[in-house]
């Protein structure tokens, strides 16, 4: 389909209408009827045809559509200002920017194409058994992290990481993970280089991973943190939302606490919430780890 698409008829000479409806002919509410049945980046695609595809992107009712379904209450909890009358289009523009909010510490931002909520909290805002002394700690600026900075692990012997988020999330299915590194990453001549001096303990024991929710749901796991070098995430586990207009208390932890040796070489990056179907994206991109339920 192009902008330059029409349709033509042909009398019994075989001539040509000269009166050819085309695509700018057809009224912009049935327009945007069609369009409001593909998904955000294909409408946006489709805006650029002529001006009534144009116009019909931008109708409040094909976007509240793709809005998830306290959109209302999001918008009061992630964005500082927000002027009055502010078209559907305009909302799930900002909804899908990366979204700061509490210190810093978390980002929110939805999904371009399916409108689907995601979250990360940074480092800095888990709490980290030692994180003030830098015998064992300390946080690392980098690139390679939506928060600018990281928590190295030198060496520990009791490692613990827990974690805590109250928020409005749509009713759906939602995946916790760890997104962990073996290996301090820099770059040397331009090129990335991982320095595994401190990475050992990890092959030992496997890490523990649990998630615990305010209406009762829990999920526990473990893994080995393995292939220094590369960024993964860790499946801690799953959770339920049924209702969207209520506050969902989440606590997750990872754990290794065996005394009995040291571990270290560890980037924690940050816990990041998907929708649940995510989990395949991250599968087919290599980025996934899969805990073992206990």
């Amino acid at each position: 389909m192009g902008a330059s698409f029409s349709l033509s008829f042909t009398d019994q000479d075989g001539f040509s209408s000269s009166s050819s409806p085309s695509l700018g002919d057809l009224p912009e509410s049935c327009v945007a009827s069609i369009i409001g049945y593909l998904d955000p980046p294909q409408i946006c695609k489709l805006a650029k045809l002529n001006r009534a595809f144009r116009a019909a992107s931008w109708a409040d009712f094909v976007w509240e559509s793709k809005l998830p379904q306290n959109y209302e209450t999001l918008v009061g909890e992630v964005l500082s200002f927000v002027p009055e009358k502010l078209g559907k289009r305009d909302i799930y523009t900002r909804l899908c920017r990366v979204n700061t909010f509490d210190g810093g510490t978390k980002k929110i931002w939805l999904d371009k194409s399916t409108g689907g909520v995601c979250m990360s909290i940074s480092s800095k805002g888990l709490q980290i058994t030692g994180i003030d002394d830098r015998r064992y700690w300390n946080h690392i600026p980098t690139e390679e992290s939506r928060f600018g900075s990281i928590a190295y692990l030198q060496q520990i012997w009791w490692f613990e990481v827990d974690g805590e988020v109250e928020f409005p999330f749509p009713s759906g299915t939602y995946s916790v993970f760890f997104r962990l590194q073996l290996g301090r990453a820099a770059r040397r001549f331009g090129r990335r280089i991982c320095n595994s001096e401190h990475v050992h303990g990890w092959d030992i024991k496997p890490v523990r991973f649990q998630l615990w929710t305010s209406d009762g749901q829990y999920a526990t796991s473990q893994c080995t943190v393995s292939d220094p070098g590369e960024w993964f995430h860790y499946h801690v586990g799953d959770f339920n939302v049924e209702n969207s207009n209520s506050l969902t208390r989440i606590k997750i932890s990872m754990t290794q606490i065996d005394c009995t040796h040291t571990k270290g070489g560890l980037c924690l990056d940050s816990v990041v919430i998907y929708p649940s179907k995510f989990r395949e994206r991250l599968k087919q991109r290599g980025y996934l780890k899969c805990a073992k339920p206990m």
